[in-house]
């Protein structure tokens, strides 16, 4: 059942979802309105009032309780503002993958993982049966998300979803969020429950408010489907959006493998997917000498390396595509799939990670740059690090007679600053 948010006192609030549709000429303005002459942020969000109104169905009273000496937070990171540099504080996309797939905060979490997969079994039986999603895998979500709701975010929603709105880096996205946000509360969620990432996640397992609209289940059936205090809700809707994202019945995230000599880092990526039967017969096996499940070889998979050729590298199906769109980052979805592994009795990866030092925004901008003067495919200079960049990197690496690493890097930086290479010229380079 799909059902409401929360129950406020003896308020129903039907689940409706709305159409999102882009309002383009707005959106056009303000991606073009230089800074100096960006509108005041009271102004800019009195001028949602209208769209608020008639796209969400937000009353005036609700708008108006939100908003009413609603403040920027300019604290917050990823903000385009004049005189102050960007700050990213995403953990995905500044730690060093060594530091963010830390052993021993796996093991912990793993540990109160298993102790949650005894206390909601039954339940976690039924979300299976519903949805065909692991229950380490939902499991996994939570303890990275929340800590298994030990941690609450700190931010109001409200007032980082506007701030992000009128400055943030992807204004379009968090217009969209904050109105959703409007109308949960509409809807009846209390303000004082939207607790939320700078970015404006919210509840147990982290959704954004476009995401209530679209992935809550009511996991008890009694009309309300509630992600900020309900560990069953939370869980099913964690499923219940892995499943909208593709989630395919049975199959695995990926497994770890060693790369034959003959390959490299640089085959990374969706662009080279292939069969497992293929990857198989191009030398590539489990770690271990573990053996490969008989079903799988109807399934494809790409290459993944998050730190390259510094640290483990997998073969990984749909279903990793699926934990990606819950959070855009190798790095988080490697996380998940580990902590599955572990709550269902896994241990640690089998190779090692090298500590390749912080993600550096600087660097990974410079590198994914220069490879696009050179012509190489990458359509996004965001400085934030993916397959594309490190196979891209690697490609590079190959055709200029570099160690491939595919991991950006100061002499890096350097090479695709000097000189050039056959995949731009087609000549031979010094």
């Amino acid at each position: 059942m799909q059902g409401a948010f929360y129950q406020a006192n003896s308020i129903r609030c039907p689940l409706v979802i709305p159409a999102v549709l882009m309002a383009v000429g707005t959106l056009m303005a303000l991606i073009s309105t230089p800074a100096q002459a960006r509108q005041p942020f009271a102004e800019f969000v009195q001028s949602l009032w209208p769209e608020a109104r008639d796209r969400f169905g937000v009353s005036r009273t609700t708008f108006v309780r939100a908003t009413k000496g609603l403040k920027p937070d300019l604290s917050i990171p990823d903000l385009e503002t004049s005189g102050r540099k960007r700050k990213v504080r995403q953990a995905e996309f500044t730690r060093a993958p060594s530091d963010y797939l830390d052993k021993d905060y796996l093991a912990r979490l793993a540990k109160t993982g298993r102790k949650l997969a005894r206390t909601y079994a039954s339940q976690l039986d039924e979300i299976e049966r519903r949805f065909g999603v692991d229950r380490a895998i939902v499991l996994a979500i939570f303890g990275r998300e929340t800590a298994f709701g030990s941690y609450t975010p700190k931010h109001d929603a409200i007032r980082v979803l506007a701030t992000q709105a009128w400055v943030g880096r992807r204004k379009e996205l968090f217009r969209e969020e904050f109105l959703h946000a409007l109308k949960l509360l509409e809807k009846g969620v209390p303000r004082k429950k939207m607790r939320a990432s700078w970015a404006g996640a919210m509840g147990l397992t982290q959704f954004l408010p476009s995401e209530f609209f679209k992935h809550v289940h009511d996991f008890g059936g009694d009309g309300y489907a509630d992600l900020f205090d309900s560990v069953p809700d939370a869980l099913a809707s964690a499923a219940r959006q892995l499943k909208n994202h593709g989630w395919i019945r049975g199959l695995d995230w990926g497994y770890e493998v060693v790369i034959p000599p003959a390959a490299d880092c640089a085959m990374e990526g969706p662009v080279g997917e292939r069969s497992y039967k293929d990857w198989i017969e191009l030398g590539f096996r489990r770690v271990a000498n573990r053996p490969w499940p008989a079903e799988l070889h109807s399934h494809n998979a790409y290459l993944m390396s998050p730190a390259g050729a510094h640290g483990p590298s997998f073969l990984v199906t749909d279903n990793f595509k699926a934990i990606r769109e819950y959070n855009t980052s190798d790095l988080y979805a490697t996380f998940i799939g580990n902590l599955a592994d572990r709550i269902r009795g896994g241990g640690n990866f089998v190779t090692p990670w090298r500590n390749v030092g912080r993600q550096r925004t600087a660097t990974i901008r410079a590198v994914q740059q220069g490879l696009k003067d050179r012509g190489y495919p990458i359509t996004i200079v965001d400085g934030f690090i993916g397959s594309n960049t490190r196979r891209e990197a690697g490609q590079f690496q190959r055709a200029t007679g570099l160690p491939v690493d595919c991991w950006p890097s100061d002499r890096l930086v350097r090479k695709l600053r000097s000189g050039c290479d056959p995949h731009l010229c087609g000549i031979q380079c010094p």
